[in-house]
């Protein structure tokens, strides 16, 4: 399955009100972010950082949660989740380029 198919198919389950798009799954996104941060902080107290098989399966629901937000609001914002990995591999590879993968701030 290529990332629009996954996109097209994800938002056949997009259930929320039209005049919320965009704040919606924002809130989503950062809500399952932040699960995904909670298991990882628990594995590392709990575990000392030794990840688990339950606990990757765990986090691999908790990512693809996170995707569904990501495809949810790239949609609503008119763009596909291609155009969204497309554009981020071109500036990390700009980045890389320019030797600015090191440091701080978005426009570097």
């Amino acid at each position: 399955m290529d990332m629009n198919e996954y996109q097209q198919q994800a938002m056949a389950t997009a259930v929320y009100p039209r005049d919320m798009r965009i704040v919606y799954p924002a809130l989503g996104l950062a809500g399952e972010t932040g699960e995904v941060a909670e298991k990882v902080k628990k594995e590392i107290r709990d575990r000392a950082g030794a990840f688990g098989e339950a606990t990757r399966a765990q986090i691999a629901l908790e990512l693809g949660d996170v995707m569904w937000y990501v495809a949810a609001m790239a949609r609503d914002m008119g763009l596909t989740l291609e155009d969204i990995a497309r554009m981020n591999l071109e500036k990390i590879r700009s980045r890389q380029e320019r030797d600015m993968i090191h440091g701080q701030g978005d426009n570097r």
